[in-house]
């Protein structure tokens, strides 16, 4: 099948590689020429495993292209996909701009029936909105199509390949049927393709998020409360998660979620739901104690020192919202970074893929290190803000060596609280 998609982001440049990977022809379609001259050179932007050696072995498959020609891309398709952002506005809404703009400019380059797919993440109603401007722009016949993405950082490709189902919003039966022909490959393992209406199919997306960012919450504030009576937080989870209507995903409490999907998918709910008078409690709660969970590990280092932290020297390992990503989107690290610089400190900082991102946000207030160890040199304490898999068993005779003095702020529970104290080490952790 004949393949376009426009942008060439996160999920763009994910799905298109991940289409032609399974023989479709497909061109990727971005206005930004450094970008596209880089992807044609087989270089991708992002930090994505297993994605930059699917783009080159697709590119030089000759099934992979990349221009800035979106006329031509629309021309040539079958199936053209929307995979532009929408960024939050100031009121939480998403701003469907870049979305519109490319659904006018489909429109006016199309020379018969297209399959229009919304690919981005959009608020429910946008399937109408894009069908309306395409309808004032052309005669040719077409169909708008809602396909949401459930793709995790750091295991996208995967995630692509293998989904747990397939979500089609399609009024149009011949939309509908030439979109399960195009995901049939990815699905033969029996995964559901579910079709059902636009509306259903953008809520399906936003519902799947808010709930994840419910439980992740949901159990920060237990962690709080299990700080505040001495219960261990790790076994309040495991029992929680043995049952089988709740499960042991997304259980793990930390310093707050973050990333281009959770933060802003909650905040969209909010406000699309009050734009027709509901109002959304428990997301709007959901979204304060994310707020407010970024800002315990500092607390606890205020604690710990007291008579404040000036001149006091912070380690931190981790600065992407997650690991497998070089993604700082709405990352706990940029808050507690910026409230321990606030508070005089100085930050030595490492991170396995974001030091390049962290440093156009910090530029020169924060010391970049090239290893996790060199960031410990002469540090008071270590914060550990992003459980990559490399800080989960260091040498840590190493650690107390170099450091200062010997505390950890553990910010997403990697280590345990017993081993920590015979090894000789004050340690803070979450709920434990």
């Amino acid at each position: 099948m004949k393949i376009a998609v426009v942008g060439t982001g996160y999920v763009g440049l994910v799905l298109g590689a991940c289409m032609a990977e399974c023989g479709n022809d497909v061109t990727c379609v971005d206005q930004d020429a450094a970008k596209i001259r880089m992807l044609r050179r087989g270089k991708v932007p992002i930090y994505e495993p297993g994605l930059e050696e699917m783009v080159k072995r697709n590119k030089t498959e000759g099934r992979l292209v990349f221009t800035t020609e979106l006329p031509k891309a629309v021309r040539a398709a079958e199936v053209v996909f929307i995979a532009v952002g929408t960024p939050q506005g100031e009121d939480g809404s998403a701003d469907l701009r870049h979305v519109m703009g490319v659904a006018r400019e489909i429109a006016r380059a199309m020379n018969g029936y297209k399959v229009i797919v919304n690919k981005s993440t959009v608020p429910v109603g946008t399937a109408e909105k894009v069908r309306e401007v395409v309808r004032r722009e052309t005669t040719h016949p077409f169909s708008v199509v809602s396909n949401p993405e459930f793709l995790k950082q750091g295991a996208a490709v995967d995630d692509f390949m293998k989904p747990d189902r397939v979500v089609i919003g399609a009024e149009d039966p011949r939309a509908a049927e030439l979109m399960v022909k195009l995901h049939k490959p990815f699905t033969r393992t029996g995964a559901p393709i579910m079709v059902m209406n636009c509306p259903s199919a953008e809520l399906s997306k936003y519902a799947s998020n808010a709930f994840l960012a419910t439980k992740i919450s949901l159990m920060n504030e237990i962690a709080n409360v299990c700080d505040l009576f001495g219960a261990d937080v790790d076994r309040v989870r495991q029992a929680v998660g043995s049952d089988r209507r709740i499960g042991t995903s997304f259980l793990f409490p930390g310093v707050g979620y973050g990333g281009s999907c959770f933060p802003k998918d909650v905040k969209a709910v909010t406000k699309f739901s009050a734009d027709k008078k509901y109002d959304f409690k428990i997301l709007k709660a959901v979204d304060a104690v994310n707020e407010s969970q970024k800002r315990v590990l500092v607390k606890k280092i205020d604690a710990h020192f007291g008579a404040g932290l000036k001149g006091k020297t912070i380690a931190v390992w981790g600065l992407a919202f997650k690991p497998k990503t070089d993604d700082m989107r709405e990352a706990p690290s940029v808050p507690i970074i910026e409230a321990l610089l606030a508070k005089g400190a100085k930050v030595q900082a490492y991170d396995p893929e974001a030091m390049k991102v962290a440093k156009g946000i910090f530029g020169t207030r924060v010391t970049y290190s090239n290893r996790n160890y060199d960031a410990l040199k002469g540090a008071d304490a270590l914060a550990v803000i992003t459980e990559w898999q490399e800080f989960r068993e260091p040498d840590f005779a190493r650690i107390k060596k170099l450091m200062r003095t010997p505390v950890v702020f553990d910010g997403r529970n990697i280590y345990q609280p017993d081993q920590m104290k015979a090894l000789g080490f004050t340690y803070f952790s979450i709920g434990r």
